[in-house]
């Protein structure tokens, strides 16, 4: 997946500006793909220039002039044509996993801060992505939810996400289990 398909599915809810682009990644799409926001700027004007997203200008008085982008049919095709391709397994590439895979040589307590570092982090996302869910939801309940409403993209990534971080904390407490038995047990 580029950047561009990533860029195409977050302004699918309709027009948003550069800044506005930033925010939605960052509660929503971060959970599958992460950008800083001058990479998505540069993705806008790159999207523009192809004619995948049409932007307009916005006079504001007393604040700088705003561009409003929006998908145009081109970029719904590119989206279709991505959706059709088959994909890529993901792999995992994460630091701490390199720092783990080296516990039996490394400073056991510094591993274990970082672990719960990690399982509060995960916590804290697990805590926004439930918030999100139920604003999604508005007051439905999830199965209404998932059989009628109108867009459940942002659901279904969302809960992947949700999944995702619980998998992490989960996994993160378990290490620091372990590597705590572990220590009391060689004292």
């Amino acid at each position: 997946m580029a950047l561009r398909h990533a860029v195409l599915a977050a302004l699918l809810d309709g027009e948003l500006s550069g800044y506005q682009l930033a925010k939605a990644f960052d509660v929503g799409v971060a959970n599958f793909w992460y950008a800083q926001p001058q990479q998505l700027y540069a993705e806008l004007t790159r999207l523009e220039q192809a004619g995948l997203v049409a932007g307009r200008e916005v006079v504001q008085e007393g604040r700088p002039n705003k561009r409003l982008f929006h998908v145009t049919g081109a970029g719904l095709a590119e989206l279709e044509a991505f959706a059709g391709a088959s994909d890529k397994p993901s792999f995992i590439r994460d630091d701490l996993l390199v720092k783990v895979q080296a516990a039996d040589h490394v400073d056991t307590g510094t591993l274990i801060t970082r672990l719960q570092e990690r399982a509060a982090f995960a916590q804290a996302k697990i805590d926004l992505f439930g918030k999100l869910l139920r604003n999604l939801r508005g007051g439905e309940s999830e199965e209404d939810f998932l059989l009628n409403g109108e867009r459940i993209g942002p659901y279904l990534t969302c809960l992947r996400g949700l999944a995702h971080e619980e998998g992490n904390r989960d996994w993160c407490e378990r290490t620091v289990a372990v590597l705590t038995q572990r220590q009391k047990s060689r004292e």
